[in-house]
Parts: structure tokens; sequence; C-alpha cells
């Protein structure tokens, strides 16, 4: 008796060993247009075996995709969609990741680039309005951070720092309005359900 041990490993376990050695008599057929069509009769069954696949974007393209990758990609056939090859994509080379330290983290990176940006920027009314949407940002993030409300100096004073002394507002300076979120209250389906039965009685 063969076990599933002893066999060799199925490449996509979710289409199961009998759709695996399907794939695999593909290459059996030396007629290049009958591999083709029996390629195409064996798609419409993996289809079928995952009716859900259907409503999925690009479905056919992606079950085409699963059979190449059955085939180790080695199936010489007319294949109707461009064949995305897993291992390759595995082995493209990752975009580095941004590592610098961010001091004030509850502003995020971007915040401080826009920092930078406007302490560069010619003076003038533009400038000031620009600083003005800056700190008005900062304290929308704040907020949203911290679950709490902020007073509009500490925003101005962390700018001023950040900014290390290039960017100033007044104290007196009125930032937006930003409203703190009420937590949620706890479901209590207990008390519903006993309101529900007494309902019943």
């Amino acid at each position: 008796m063969d076990y599933n041990t002893t066999q060799k490993k199925i490449i996509l376990p979710e289409y199961g060993r009998n759709i695996q050695k399907m794939a695999e008599y593909l290459f059996e057929i030396e007629d290049r247009d009958e591999r083709t069509k029996a390629a195409h009769e064996l798609v419409s069954i993996m289809i079928n075996m995952s009716p859900a696949v259907k409503d999925t974007k690009d479905h056919k393209q992606k079950i085409w995709d699963f059979l190449a990758q059955m085939c180790e990609y080695k199936l010489d056939i007319d294949y109707p969609f461009e064949i995305m090859n897993v291992a390759e994509l595995a082995n493209t080379e990752r975009l580095p990741y941004t590592t610098g330290k961010i001091k004030y983290r509850h502003y995020g990176l971007m915040i401080e680039r826009l920092i930078s940006a406007a302490c560069d920027y010619e003076e003038g009314e533009e400038k000031v309005q620009l600083i003005k949407m800056i700190a008005n940002h900062m304290k929308k993030t704040y907020v949203a951070w911290n679950k709490k409300s902020v007073n509009d100096s500490i925003i101005i004073n962390d700018l001023y720092h950040i900014s290390q002394g290039k960017l100033v507002l007044d104290e007196d300076t009125k930032l937006m309005h930003v409203v703190v979120a009420p937590p949620k209250p706890a479901s209590n389906n207990y008390g519903k359900k006993k309101n529900k039965n007494r309902k019943k009685k």
C-alpha cells in the first residue's frame, strides 16, 4: 500500500493528489495541441472544484498560474495568459525599508519630512499658512495617537523643536479643534438576551 509519506510531495495540497497526477500526465501527451486541449480540461476541473474562486478577480488566470506551478513551469503548451512564476517573485529584490529614527513617533516620519521641506520654503504669507497647516495636522495625529485632547501650545512647542527653531508660531495661535473619539461601550450580550427572554414570557 502506498502512503502519502512515501509518495512525491504535492505542490498544491488544496487540489489533492489526483489533480497533481493529472497535471503530471500532461507531460505524457506527445502532441502539443492535444496537450494544450487536455490542460484546458484540467483547468475547468480545478475551477469546478473551487466554485468560490469564480468570485475573485482574474480567477481563470490564477488557475492557469496554479497549473503551471504544479507542473514546475516545465509544461510546453499554449497558455491563454502570461504565467506568473512564484519562484521568480520570491527572488525579487526587496525595496529598502526606512530605518531612520523618529524622535516624535506619534507624529510619524511624514510630518518630519514636511517640516524639513517647510524650513527651506521662501519666507512669506504662503510659508506662514504652510506652517499652520502642518501644526494642524500634527494636532490631529497627536489626538489620534494618544486618544486625548492636547493644548495648542504643546503642538507649537513640538513644531519648534522638530524644526530646530526654524518654524515658529505665536503662542496665542489657535489651531483647529479636534474631537477626541469617545471609547466604544462594552457590549452586554447577556443583558440583551435576558431582556429578550422577558419579552417572550
